[in-house]
């Protein structure tokens, strides 16, 4: 990585095609990237990574600030999807674009070279697991290799899960029939591309639920679904249980969590204490 920055996108601006690797996040406002023939709406907090076979740009209607890096001097060979969109990537990955933000390359914060390669490696390997997990393939082991094809329908289907998609409008946004991106799904994933869009749906309305007080029938549309009803059904289907009862549990977890939190805090602070009575001079994790 050669340079990370902050820059300021005017309002009603549209930059010309370029071709370069780069990583880019949302710091306010919105963006439009358009890339691979394809354009992705990035609101605050959302980031990308694209690969420099693609040519790309970026354009915007009221403005918007970005934290961007520029990786052409680092080789990104993540053989997944080109541009890797990542919804929520501060949420996700706080520490990460804090990172970015306090030290971003430029300036007074100029690392070594070692030190800019892995800084460059930390935001690739951020990407390449929450489009993983994302798409429902895991972060465990080595990263798939996934076929061309299916990565940018997999990154346009985790992208806009609320789209109209059909079968047939996967394979025209890759210039395949039907049958041809089905077998490429089915060798690449063990899944149908229906299948994919389900389980893509699924985990963003998981998101959804479990992040805020959406109704249901709202949560239905943000994924894709013509109505409530419709949508309940196909969570139920999937999770044994409704979109509302799954949210109520997820609540409940949390809050058994926070409170294990609580109790884990306050047995730290006694035995703290407690070493501190017994002046204790020992390593306590040895």
């Amino acid at each position: 990585m050669t340079l990370a920055y902050q820059e300021e996108l005017a309002a009603g601006s549209a930059g010309e095609d370029v071709r370069s690797a780069t990583w880019l996040l949302v710091d306010d406002g919105t963006v439009v990237l358009t890339a691979a023939g394809q354009s992705h709406l990035l609101r605050a907090g959302d980031a990308a990574l694209v690969g420099g076979q693609v040519r790309h740009r970026l354009a915007t209607r009221d403005g918007a600030t970005l934290t961007r890096a520029d990786l052409r001097a680092v080789a990104v060979a993540y053989p997944l999807a080109n541009p890797l969109v990542v919804r929520d990537f501060v949420g996700r990955h706080g520490g990460v674009a804090e990172l970015v933000r306090r030290c971003p390359l430029a300036g007074p914060c100029r690392p070594s070279a070692l030190f800019a390669s892995g800084y460059a490696s930390l935001l690739g390997a951020a990407m390449t697991a929450s489009w993983l997990e994302d798409t429902g393939r895991g972060t465990d082991g080595p990263a798939p290799v996934l076929d061309p094809a299916v990565g940018q329908v997999m990154s346009a289907l985790v992208a806009d899960p609320a789209r109209a998609w059909s079968v047939e409008a996967m394979a025209e946004s890759v210039h395949l029939s039907r049958s041809a991106l089905g077998e490429r799904f089915r060798r690449s994933l063990a899944l149908s591309p229906s299948e994919a869009l389900r389980d893509v749906r699924m985990r963003a309305a998981r998101h959804l639920l479990a992040g805020g007080d959406r109704p249901v029938e709202q949560v239905a549309y943000a994924v894709g679904y013509g109505s409530g009803a419709a949508f309940s059904r196909a969570f139920t289907a999937a999770h044994g249980t409704g979109p509302q009862a799954w949210r109520d549990g997820s609540a409940a977890r949390d809050a058994d969590r926070a409170e294990a939190h609580r109790g884990d805090g306050r047995t730290d602070r006694a035995d703290e204490k407690h070493a501190a009575d017994a002046v204790l001079v020992e390593d306590r994790a040895s």
